[in-house]
């Protein structure tokens, strides 16, 4: 059972749109899947239906010990599909679990009991390189990584690997990269084209054949609470999400033959 970490410290990539359609697509292949919404923002824990601003137990109440974790699983109205809600005030926690011991592993420890239930644990990163997304590659046995196809892309990701390797020499020596996604890929510009090209030829191991397309239906989904998969099921969104989903499978599992 891989705890898989979506993590660039970059904003704006895709992680939490990849986090919410990769969680459907595992789901839907028949996996049971948890998401772990890690990001103050919150928008996997809306972008699934559930409402962030509600008053119950969230993942900040679990890592600072207030909270059990089973008690703060919420189900997201997709089967198999379950989440750990975020909320605002998850952004105190940087603060807060300064002064806490094993501050880094906080995230490992609450996931302990629940780990056998599931298939696949999915942890949507905030963007940035704080204790929150150390807690999440220190808990990881693997990440994913996604780049949006832009100029610069290479850069973000020579600095994100740097911490990988940091986190594997001091915290987490099984932490590898799953895979890089190539986001918000527009088929009209050379740049995109080329950009895939460049990360492909310095990953030609990691990077995924799926490639993420930029789309009006995958940015309108998480509004109404879905996702793509459940809103559109058929558009290029959710046809590249599954595809991904059977690319993941078929490096984790192996022996089942995808």
């Amino acid at each position: 059972m891989p705890i898989i970490a979506i993590a660039n410290q970059k904003g704006g990539v895709g992680k939490t749109t990849t986090v919410i359609n990769l969680g459907a697509a595992l789901a839907e292949s028949g996996r049971r899947t948890l998401l772990v919404d890690l990001d103050p923002q919150a928008n996997a824990t809306s972008g699934l239906g559930v409402d962030k601003g509600r008053t119950g137990d969230s993942v900040y109440e679990a890592l600072i010990g207030q909270a059990q974790l089973p008690s703060v699983i919420a189900p997201t109205g997709w089967d198999r599909l379950e989440i750990v809600p975020s909320a605002i005030r998850l952004a105190g926690a940087e603060i807060e679990m300064v002064g806490l011991m094993a501050r880094e592993q906080r995230l490992r420890r609450i996931l302990e009991p629940v780990k056998a239930n599931y298939d696949a644990i999915l942890v949507d990163c905030s963007p940035s390189l704080g204790i929150l997304t150390v807690n999440a590659l220190t808990a990881a046995d693997g990440i994913i990584i996604p780049i949006q196809c832009e100029y610069l892309a290479l850069e973000a990701l020579g600095q994100l690997t740097n911490t990988i390797t940091l986190i594997r020499e001091n915290l987490n020596p099984r932490l590898r990269i799953f895979g890089i996604l190539m986001t918000m890929f527009d088929a009209r510009t050379n740049l995109a084209q080329q950009v895939v090209e460049q990360v492909r030829a310095h990953f030609p191991r990691e990077i995924f054949d799926a490639i993420i397309p930029r789309s009006v239906r995958l940015s309108e989904a998480p509004s109404y609470g879905q996702s793509i998969l459940a809103y559109d099921s058929a558009s290029r969104g959710a046809v590249a999400y599954r595809q991904l989903a059977g690319e993941l499978a078929g490096r984790l599992w192996p022996s089942e033959g995808h």
